[in-house]
């Protein structure tokens, strides 16, 4: 029985390997995400499947990609939106209002230690990713942000306590360890106690 579930699982895996990339995979790339197998068999497998549906799998160039079915692509065209590649101060930005919101335009800046342009609140609103969450109850009452269920979708998140932590970060590499280190002179490190007093 278990050997009638093997191709299907490779299959899946092809499947799951093509629908994840943002671009055309060859034989070879496919082969680095999945390992050994008869993949022109599942290729030839998925293309049947998908044949007559709304999206197809073709090979264009030695390179294997899902596609929009040809009847159906008058659709997508109508509707395309042109990606905004976001700012620094946009990143920056939407990552303190998802780390500590409820949070206030003067909050974000005394975080960021510099001025907020209203510009970089408006792309995060239009991009729907944040929104008004009221006012804090202090002098001025200043409106106060939070992120949105589509910032959580967008980023693949089930919800906020899905963020990435301090050791995720710094695994990923995306931690610069100067300024790490900057911040532990000042009084102010990020990171936890390190028991070997690196």
């Amino acid at each position: 029985m278990a050997a009638n579930r093997e191709p299907d699982d490779f299959r899946r895996a092809v499947e799951a390997a093509l629908f994840a990339s943002d671009q055309p995979l060859t034989l070879a790339e496919l082969r680095q995400h999945v390992g050994n197998g008869d993949i022109g068999g599942a290729l030839a497998a998925l293309a049947d499947d998908y044949a007559g549906r709304g999206v197809n799998l073709v090979e264009r160039g030695g390179r294997w990609h899902f596609q929009t079915a040809p009847d159906l692509a008058h659709i997508l065209r109508r509707e395309r939106d042109e990606p905004r590649k976001l700012s620094r101060a946009g990143m920056e930005t939407l990552a303190i209002i998802a780390y500590h919101e409820p949070v206030s335009r003067a909050e974000i800046e005394a975080i960021r230690g510099v001025q907020v342009a209203k510009g970089t609140i408006d792309v995060l609103m239009e991009a729907g990713w944040i929104r008004p969450a009221g006012r804090r109850e202090v002098p001025g009452r200043p409106l106060i942000y939070a992120t949105t269920p589509d910032f959580l979708s967008h980023f693949g998140l089930t919800s906020r306590r899905d963020l990435p932590g301090i050791d995720d970060l710094k695994a990923a590499g995306l931690l610069d360890p100067v300024d790490m280190a900057m911040a532990g002179l000042d009084g102010q490190s990020v990171l936890e106690n390190d028991p070997d007093g690196d």
